[in-house]
Order: C-alpha cells, then sequence, then structure tokens
C-alpha cells in the first residue's frame, strides 16, 4: 500500500513527495489511534498475568459438561479473551496454545482443534475492545463507543452458533465422550477468572458511564492489568516488564505502519475522484438498500481474503460509509457488519492471519485445515446474513 502509494504520487500526479510524511503524520495525529498500543500492551500483560489460562476453566465449567464440550470451551474462552485482548491473533495464541493440545489428548482430530481455534479467535476483532472498531471509528468519523456496544451482539450470536454446530458435529462424530472428566467446579473457577473479566466490565463501564473516552480506557486497561499480575496474581515480574513493553512496542509499530500506508493510499484515491466514481457506480448498478448490503457482504469477503483487516478498513471505510448512509443505512449498523464481514478473512484462505497462527501452535498445515473450516465458515456467514438484515443485533443497545 505505502510503496504503491509513492508510486502513483511520483509518477502518476503533479504532487510533491512531501506529501507523503505530511499526509501519514496528519493520518495518524489522531487522539483515538493511541488506543491501539495500549490495548495491545493490555491484552499481553493479561496473557503473562495467566488470566487465558483462569479463563479456560471458567468456560469449562460452564459447557465441559455437554458433548463437544471441549471444542464448545474453545469458542467460549475466545469470546472471554476477546473482551480483555481486543486482537484475533493474541486470542489465537493466548488460548489455542492451551486447548490445541488439550482437545487432541481428547481424542478431537488435531486440524479440528486448529480449526475451531482460528475460526472462533475472529471473536477478538469484533467483541469489544475490538481494534477493528477503533479504526472503522477513526476512519468513517462513527463513534467508538457506539461500536464496541455493536460488536456485542454479533459476537455472541456467532459464538453460540459456533458452539451449537460443534456439539451438533460431537454428537455425529463421536468428538468429546469424556469431556466432562475435565469439567472444573463452577465457583471455583469463577473465583479465580473474576479478576481478569473485571477488566472488561472497568473497560465497558468507564466509557458507557461517560467516566472515560475509548483510549483512556485503554490506559485504564494497562494499569489495571498491570496491578493484577504484578501484585494480585504475581505471576508477572518487573524483570519481564521490558520485554513485554518490546513485545507490544513491536506489535503496535507493526499495526501502526499498516495503517500509515493505508492512511497514504487513501488520500491518492480520494484525491483521483474514486469515492465519488464507486459511489456513482454502486447507486447505478443497485437500486436498494437490500441489494446494496448484499453487494457489500460480497465485496468485503473477496478483499477480506486478500487484505489485512485494518488497511481494508481504514480505506473503504471511508468511502462506503456515506454510501450507506445515503440508503439509510445506521453507520453504527453497517460498522459492525463491515468489520464481522472482514473478519471472515481472518480464518480464510490464502492469507487467514489466524490460519496461520494456529498452524504454527498445532504443526498442522493450514491446507489440511480448510475441510474442518468450511462447515464453521457457512456457519459464520449465516449470522453475518442476520447481522446484516436485522440491525437490532448490532443496536440492542439503543432499545435500553
Amino acid at each position: 500500500l505505502g510503496f504503491s502509494s509513492i508510486l502513483g504520487i511520483e509518477f502518476f500526479s503533479r504532487i510533491s513527495l512531501m506529501v507523503v510524511p505530511q499526509q501519514i503524520y496528519i493520518g495518524m495525529d489522531q487522539f483515538t489511534l493511541m488506543a491501539i498500543p495500549f490495548f495491545i500492551l493490555a491484552g499481553n500483560l493479561m496473557e503473562a498475568a495467566g488470566i487465558s489460562e483462569r479463563i479456560i476453566d471458567l468456560a469449562k465449567s460452564l459447557v465441559g459438561g455437554i458433548r463437544g464440550g471441549l471444542a464448545c470451551s474453545c469458542v467460549l474462552t475466545s469470546m472471554m479473551f476477546a473482551s480483555v485482548s481486543g486482537s484475533s491473533v493474541a486470542t489465537s495464541f493466548a488460548v489455542g496454545a492451551i486447548l490445541i493440545p488439550a482437545m487432541a489428548r481428547s481424542g478431537y482430530p488435531k486440524a479440528l482443534g486448529a480449526s475451531v481455534q482460528a475460526c472462533s479467535a475472529e471473536l477478538g476483532v469484533i467483541i469489544p475492545p475490538s481494534i477493528g472498531m477503533i479504526l472503522f471509528g477513526v476512519s468513517a468519523g462513527v463513534s467508538v463507543g457506539d461500536l464496541f456496544m455493536a460488536g456485542i451482539g454479533p459476537g455472541i450470536l456467532i459464538g453460540c452458533a459456533l458452539m451449537g454446530w460443534l456439539h451438533v458435529l460431537s454428537r455425529i462424530k463421536g468428538y468429546g465422550q469424556n469431556d466432562i472428566q475435565d469439567k472444573p467446579p463452577f465457583l471455583r473457577s469463577l473465583r479465580r477468572a473474576i479478576v481478569g473479566l473485571l477488566m472488561a466490565v472497568c473497560v465497558l463501564g468507564g466509557i458507557y458511564s461517560g467516566v472515560v473516552t475509548p483510549t483512556e480506557a485503554s490506559v485504564v486497561a494497562v494499569f489495571y492489568s498491570a496491578i493484577v499480575g504484578l501484585f494480585v496474581f504475581r505471576t508477572v515480574t518487573f524483570r519481564q516488564m521490558g520485554e513485554l513493553l518490546r513485545k507490544s512496542a513491536f506489535a503496535s509499530a507493526i499495526v501502526m505502519f499498516l495503517i500509515a500506508s493505508a492512511l497514504l493510499f487513501n488520500f491518492l484515491i480520494s484525491r483521483a475522484g474514486a469515492p465519488a466514481a464507486l459511489a456513482e457506480f454502486v447507486t447505478g448498478l443497485v437500486d436498494n438498500k437490500y441489494l446494496f448490503l448484499l453487494y457489500i457482504n460480497i465485496t468485503l469477503f473477496i478483499v477480506g481474503m486478500f487484505i489485512e483487516t485494518g488497511p481494508a478498513i481504514i480505506v473503504l471505510a471511508p468511502i462506503l460509509t456515506p454510501i450507506a448512509i445515503s440508503y439509510g443505512i445506521d453507520p453504527v449498523h453497517f460498522g459492525a457488519l463491515f468489520v464481522v464481514n472482514l473478519a471472515l478473512g481472518m480464518f480464510t484462505p490464502p492469507f487467514g492471519v489466524n490460519l496461520f497462527a494456529v498452524s504454527q501452535i498445532s504443526g498442522v498445515p493450514v491446507h489440511k485445515l480448510v475441510p474442518h473450516l468450511l462447515p464453521m465458515l457457512g456457519v459464520v456467514i449465516l449470522c453475518q446474513l442476520l447481522i446484516t438484515y436485522v440491525p437490532m443485533i448490532s443496536l440492542f443497545y439503543t432499545l435500553f
């Protein structure tokens, strides 16, 4: 994105290359974007503190007693861990490193366990706090707080649908017959996990009570997770903090460089008049919002298969959101279906980042995951259609 933008400016425009650092600086100089490195650091701190293991035990205590309970625990754990990490890749590594081997030991095919983790980890960019939602809010000028709320309903719907499918599959295939033996007591598991789960309550409660902005909430999350790791659980030492900061800075730099490159590309195509041309083309192609939404779903699904979620949001959100509004679609609802759709690309070939993460953890080649992924992809697509055409799944919070 960055290199093609520089080539476009140098050879196909009359603009000086001085505009490159200027536009990158202007695009990155936004208070809301500060939330991204802080949420990444908070997620790493929570992982180092051992929160993922405690959340896994809680998930097992809730659904471990049913057929396929261990696979369902993987989905439920990903849902809960997403509420403290905001990242699908972090969720893949933190949860998958424990549950993929556990599922293999319980008789599940290792490829199935890895596929379940790759699919359920997408909830990390849907359930708040979500880096994808932050990027959409910044790019399209939509309230990040409202987008966070809009991610709760779709996240729960997808998670429950996946657990339902895994329960049915396990009954048909005979998986998970001994899962109930690993079910820990609920009250003990809740007591161990409650400190970690309270972070999500602090973040979302702080935002919706008006005490903090989403960006300030990310700083609260860092302090909370540091206190939990250093002084409550005492699983993180001050010596480890340097490595955690380095790891978080490295991950943040990658994300921010992607964002900067996408912002520069967005400036170039906007100056070339591409958004107006696309809007004219789309409005001439479809004459009602339902066909428009179907067109958007197909387009974003294809885009998500080939382009990283962050740059795709930054490039497409400011172009497509005004068109959606012109059709009478709520921008918050559009943001939710937009992010959910691109999240599908995280576990679909050829460039699904979650696939490579779980392949690294499990040692299963990516191509062997595909047969197990296809039914789960179908389940998520059905959920996506419901999210698209039933706006109240995302906008339920407006009823209160």
